[in-house]
């Protein structure tokens, strides 16, 4: 060997590394995780500074350009989802809201006529306050 350690004590440190649950084979596949996970990390490492997060990605066996690529996965699919929406919007949905603009059109034009009559029966009773107290005087 290169370095001079002798072939049997390699074997013997792979061995006791094996056995300390921090096997290399034993890491799994960022590709085989659900989208729940990728969103979970992406959630996780949201805050972290660049320190933080390539401290979080040594310890987790990923590298920050997967976390940035989940973290776009993640906006596109919210973005499609608001896409989907606007289009299946029926015609049952769409009368529906022009129903809604048409009250609530006709409640502000209502809303407007009674504080206008509010605002004359006010008027008018000073009006008369004023006179009565004209003729009293």
């Amino acid at each position: 060997m290169q370095e001079g350690i002798n072939l049997s004590t390699l074997y013997s440190w792979q061995k006791q590394f094996n056995t300390s649950g921090l096997s290399v084979t034993k890491v799994s596949s960022s590709e085989k995780w659900s989208s729940e996970e990728k969103f979970s990390v992406v959630l996780e490492t949201a805050t972290l500074s660049e320190v933080e997060l390539s401290e979080y990605c040594r310890v987790k066996g990923l590298y920050p350009e997967q976390i940035k690529a989940w973290k776009l996965a993640c906006i596109a699919g919210n973005t499609a989802t608001k896409q989907v929406k606007r289009i299946k919007t029926t015609p049952e949905q769409k009368s529906d809201k022009n129903r809604i603009k048409e009250l609530e059109r006709e409640l502000r034009r209502k809303e407007k006529a009674l504080a206008e009559t509010a605002a004359l029966l006010v008027l008018g009773k000073k009006f008369d306050a004023y006179w009565k107290q004209k003729e009293d005087s």
